[in-house]
Formats: C-alpha cells, sequence, structure tokens
C-alpha cells in the first residue's frame, strides 16, 4: 500500500503550511494532496504559493494532488476551480460535479475525492469513462462495503481501471453548510466573518452535556469530534485499499504516518490508539471503536 497527506483542512497561517509541507518532503509518504477544500475565503496561500510548495514537493519524489473545494456558492469560486484544473502539471482531486465536469471535458485524468457521495459500482462505472483515475470512498463507509462495491466494479470490467483510497486517519470529514459555524460561534455573520477559523488551527471543539466530545467545527465543515484511527485494522484493507490517506493536524500526523507504514510493514502488535474510533470501518456507529 502506499502512504498519502491528504489537504489540510483546517486554516493556518502561509508560514505554518509551508513549514508542514517542508516536513512532508521529507517524510515517507507517496502521495501529497494540497490546496484549500473547505473555504474560499482563506487566502493566506495563494494559487501560486500552493505550486511552488507542489514543485518544491514534487522535485522531492512526491507525487502532488491539488484538492478542489467541496461546496461552491459563487461564480468566483468556479473561477477559482477552473484556474487550479488548468494549472498544467499536477493531478486534480475534484470533492464537487461541477470540478469532475470541468475536468472531463478538459479530457484530464482526476481523482474523486471523499466528499462525492459515490455509493455503487455503476457511479465508479459512469466516472472512470469521464476520466477517473483514483477514488477516494467516502468516510462513513464499511470494509464490507468497499469489498462488495469491487465485486461488483470487477464483474462489471472496470476495478483494474481505477486505485482505491480511504480515509484512515484524522477527524472525520462529516458535512458541508452554506453557514459557517465557527464564525457563529463567535456571533459574526458569514459575510463578515474576519477568517476567525485562523484562531483554531485544530477546528473548535463541541462537547455534548455529558462533556463527549461531539464534532468539531471548521469554518463551514464539520468533522468528527473523535479523531478516525484505523492504523491496526490495515491487514483487513490488504486486497482492497491501494492508498491510506493520512489527514495533516500539525507534525505529530507526519509521525503516525511513519507509524501506520511500520505497523504495516512489520507486522508488530496492536499500536496503542487511546480516545480514536473505527466504528464505519467496521459497519457500527461511527462514534465506537472496534479491536
Amino acid at each position: 500500500m502506499k502512504y498519502a497527506l491528504g489537504p489540510i483542512l483546517y486554516y493556518w497561517p502561509k508560514q505554518k503550511t509551508e513549514e508542514f509541507y517542508q516536513l512532508a518532503s521529507a517524510s515517507s509518504a507517496d502521495i501529497v494532496y494540497m490546496g484549500e477544500s473547505v473555504c474560499s475565503k482563506r487566502r493566506a496561500m495563494r494559487h501560486n504559493d500552493w505550486i511552488a510548495v507542489a514543485r518544491d514537493l514534487a522535485s522531492k519524489g512526491k507525487q502532488v494532488v491539488l484538492s478542489s473545494m467541496a461546496l461552491l456558492e459563487a461564480p468566483s469560486e468556479l473561477r477559482n476551480i477552473e484556474k487550479l484544473i488548468d494549472n498544467g502539471e499536477f493531478l486534480v482531486e475534484a470533492n464537487d460535479v461541477s470540478a469532475i465536469e470541468m475536468l472531463r471535458q478538459r479530457k484530464l485524468p482526476f481523482i474523486v475525492g471523499p466528499a462525492v457521495n459515490v455509493y455503487n459500482a455503476d457511479a465508479l462505472n459512469v466516472l472512470q469513462r469521464q476520466g477517473m483515475q483514483r477514488w477516494v470512498m467516502p468516510v462513513e463507509l464499511s470494509r464490507d462495503w468497499l469489498s462488495k462495491t469491487l465485486q461488483d466494479a470487477q464483474d462489471l470490467g472496470i476495478r483494474d481501471s481505477f486505485e482505491v483510497e480511504v480515509f484512515a486517519y484524522g477527524h472525520l470529514p462529516l458535512a458541508y453548510s452554506a453557514r459557517c459555524f465557527t464564525a457563529r460561534s463567535e456571533n459574526k455573520t458569514k459575510d463578515e466573518c474576519e477568517t476567525c477559523c485562523i484562531n483554531y488551527p485544530h477546528g473548535r471543539q463541541v462537547n455534548s452535556q455529558d462533556g463527549q466530545p461531539l464534532f468539531v467545527l471548521n469554518g463551514i465543515q464539520t468533522l468528527s469530534g473523535e479523531k478516525y484511527d484505523l492504523i491496526n485494522d490495515q491487514a483487513s484493507m490488504r486486497d482492497l485499499v491501494d492508498i491510506v490517506r493520512l489527514s495533516p493536524s500539525g507534525e505529530e500526523s507526519i509521525e503516525h504516518l511513519e507509524s501506520f507504514r511500520r505497523r504495516n510493514q512489520e507486522g508488530q502488535s496492536n499500536y496503542p490508539t487511546p480516545d480514536t474510533v473505527n466504528g464505519y470501518w467496521h459497519q457500527i456507529a461511527g462514534i465506537h471503536h472496534s479491536d
């Protein structure tokens, strides 16, 4: 299996973002995703900044993928997606159907991100004919569901025409809304948010009334309250999953990527995973952990 660092979902200052990718360039990650995939108001990194970082990572032997936004609300955002797609150098991860259509029109290969609701082999068949090279499974689906879907894809004769990637570490992106919950939590309107999400480099945690972590607010994105971690489930991915994705939250994410690789290669005993969940992979409630 290959290992990927997903796009940074949080809003970090430009210097912190660049420092993270310097660490990523020295890591064992095979693939690095980058770009703003949550909110177009986050402009600490401009298009040319992303391209410069992408070129540096590519020079270090990483496959670089530019990720599109998952929720488009304005013509200016469509223009930004078009600019991303027309970069001329790097693959694009489409997290919205409009991005898929632009890529199809240009006859460019692409990756279908986890924000696109793809739940069966027939949908994969359509996307594969449009240019899909890799599919990132929606985060709420299970190993059994993936196995059945890939068997259906085999029956359609398309299983070997695309790679399969699974989100395996980090707070799960569960939902997107036109409303900005981080701004609302500070009694700000979305139009006058002052990009306050930059004050929460790991999102803003929301607990239940009994104190259990329930969600993490990240601008217009709602994440799971607990981190998802499939480090001890890699054996069950064999013959199904080509790429394991870790979602960045800082330097520790890169360290955990190395632990993922060691756990897979050395077959060591279960890695300790306190305060994490893996329920979706096991077809149980996502908030639970299965040994």
